[in-house]
């Protein structure tokens, strides 16, 4: 089969989807987005894609997607990713990320669809004992959001095994960053990512950052996490296509990070040394169920594929984030 065969990215005008959209279009391979852009934004395709404004369960809508773009691989991020929003609107998340997920599958299946890679998450993992977490960590999710996942992850696992699917699980940790290109970014008004937030607070979109924590296990006594370039995470999903279609008697599950991890009070001081300016820090209390350290082991994605990172550096995950931020206030102007 023709390595470059035609791929369906689910969520393409979101977030991740838009980079992953970047990526392949970049690699040449031919690209088809659905979303409903409840979420996405249309100027995050790019006009050259093709496009489906619907919903990944409109059974109908994917079939004849599949036969009009002979699709081969389907890479999966429609859903919905807020965690606190999980906890307080479950059947959201269990509709949004498990019921349509499921519904796509078997749209897959009908269509006869060989890959699917999945957009998952660290949050499977729950509040794990160990410093880095490997792919054999115990899943206790102790979320919704985290639940939803999971529960699709074993749909794919217990679909390939009677059917001709195989699929890639990443498993992402915290994602930030944007397009080095400038090409698309984290759009979503009222993101909750971090660095998103603090670059929003350094360009005076936001009055000030909250820090939720400051007793916890940790060098400065706030939370630790592994934060990942969007654009090396997408990276990431063109090379485990290609391992898929390279090997498609063989489906994988990796964790995407770095394997080191950054302190929510060292990722501000790395906005105020690229914007040469001082966050508002806004010391609060600690959410519910946030781990002191969530960190990847990487070993696996760094052995099963080629995968190497070209962004894993702080400050230009910083820097990059910062100028999509500038880019998105220029659009809100002129639109």
């Amino acid at each position: 089969m023709n390595l470059k065969c035609p791929v369906l990215v689910t969520g393409g005008a979101g977030y991740i989807g838009s980079h992953a959209v970047l990526a392949l279009r970049d690699a040449g391979y031919p690209v088809v987005v659905i979303d409903n852009l409840v979420t996405g934004f249309r100027f995050a395709v790019p006009d050259d894609v093709t496009f489906y404004e619907g919903d990944i369960a409109d059974g109908e809508l994917l079939a004849r997607i599949i036969e009009e773009q002979g699709i081969r691989a389907v890479m999966h991020f429609a859903g919905s990713v807020v965690v606190p929003e999980s906890v307080s609107d479950p059947l959201k998340y269990y509709s949004n990320n498990t019921v349509k997920s499921r519904a796509l599958i078997e749209s897959l299946v009908k269509g006869g669809v060989p890959h699917m890679i999945f957009s998952s998450t660290a949050a499977t993992y729950g509040i794990p004992d160990v410093a880095q977490v490997t792919e054999e960590t115990p899943t206790v999710p102790i979320n919704p959001y985290g639940w939803s996942k999971l529960m699709t992850e074993q749909m794919l696992g217990d679909t390939a095994a009677v059917n001709d699917l195989n699929y890639c699980v990443l498993r992402y940790f915290n994602v930030a960053g944007a397009d080095p290109q400038g090409r698309t970014g984290q759009s979503t008004a009222g993101a909750t990512h971090l660095i998103k937030v603090a670059v929003e607070a350094a360009l005076g979109t936001r009055e000030s950052v909250a820090v939720f924590g400051t007793d916890y296990d940790t060098s400065d006594g706030t939370g630790v996490r592994d934060y990942i370039h969007v654009a090396d995470l997408a990276a990431a999903h063109v090379l485990a296509l290609e391992a898929l279609i390279e090997r498609p008697d063989r489906s994988m599950t990796m964790n995407c990070g770095y394997g080191r991890g950054f302190s929510v009070m060292e990722v501000l001081d790395a906005v105020d040394r690229v914007t040469n300016n001082k966050i508002n820090r806004e010391m609060q209390g600690r959410r519910a169920g946030d781990p002191d350290s969530l960190i990847s082991d990487p070993s696996r994605i760094r052995s099963t594929l080629p995968w190497e990172p070209k962004y894993a550096d702080l400050d230009q995950i910083v820097t990059h984030a910062l100028n999509w931020e500038r880019i998105l206030s220029e659009k809100r102007v002129n639109s």
